[in-house]
């Protein structure tokens, strides 16, 4: 069965990351919130990914960013981010990506990141690995904040809490290499496991937004948890605080976090 499933995910990530390349500079901007954006691009590429998944898997539980929930008690839960990076995406900046995790019993068992632009598929399988376009990845070995590249992103209530959230970024702006806002947070995600930056912080992200990548971080050799330090264990609670590491770093950037 993790064959069909693993099939399933790279057909659906490659799906929507297909409907993400047409619609790139040609689509219309809607508003969930003030700084919260739709397109057209992220309902017809999570509509592409449905008919995959629930094609082949008609009895599995759905979660996702567009169509909301879709229960139906089965040990199988589809978390879908058609479209990581709406804001870039909107703006003609091609940082984005498709971000599907599969769990089982509230526990990643697959998942993966597809970058389109870059022809980049992250996939991961619990306690077999992490893999970009079919090779495999670790995280960094960098052993201290002060040889560090970090990277994080902004809640929706940034306007509201722009001082709170811009106090933490000069802190490890201060103590690290640097620090880089993408503004596609599964793609910092894969980043981490694939090495490219050390460490990820964010407030307030959505199960959608983290479902794939807490699985390539911990296959890659990584670390992932809330902001006390504390491991997942519930899909409602995946990225209310999120800090996700080489491990070796985890430590000292918790203690920034608590500060």
């Amino acid at each position: 069965m993790r064959n069909g499933l693993k099939a399933a995910l790279e057909d659906a990530l490659r799906a929507g990351g297909r409907i993400l390349i047409r619609r790139f500079g040609n689509v219309s901007i809607g508003y969930k919130g003030r700084a919260n954006i739709v397109t057209e691009a992220d309902k017809e590429s999570e509509a592409g990914i449905l008919k995959i998944l629930l094609g082949r898997f008609p009895d599995h539980d759905v979660l996702a960013e567009e169509s909301g929930s879709r229960r139906r008690g089965s040990e199988f839960l589809w978390v879908i981010d058609p479209l990581d990076g709406t804001t870039n995406y909107a703006h003609g900046n091609p940082t984005a990506c498709v971000s599907i995790g599969l769990l089982k019993d509230g526990r990643p068992i697959v998942g993966g990141v597809h970058d389109p632009f870059r022809k980049e598929l992250f996939l991961a399988e619990k306690g077999r690995g992490a893999f970009l376009n079919g090779k495999r990845i670790r995280v960094s070995s960098a052993r201290s904040l002060g040889e560090s590249l970090l990277t994080t992103g902004f809640p929706y209530d940034r306007t509201e809490k722009a001082d709170f959230y811009v106090r933490y970024y000069k802190l490890f702006m201060e103590r690290s290499h640097d620090v880089r806002r993408t503004g596609a947070a599964a793609l910092d995600l894969a980043w981490v496991a694939a090495g490219r930056s050390d460490g990820f912080w964010e407030f307030r992200l959505a199960p959608w937004d983290v479902a794939a990548g807490l699985l390539l971080i911990e296959e890659a050799g990584g670390r992932v948890t809330d902001f006390s330090g504390r491991a997942w264990r519930d899909p409602r609670h995946f990225g209310s605080e999120t800090l996700a590491t080489n491990g070796r770093i985890h430590a000292a950037m918790l203690k920034i976090l608590k500060a």
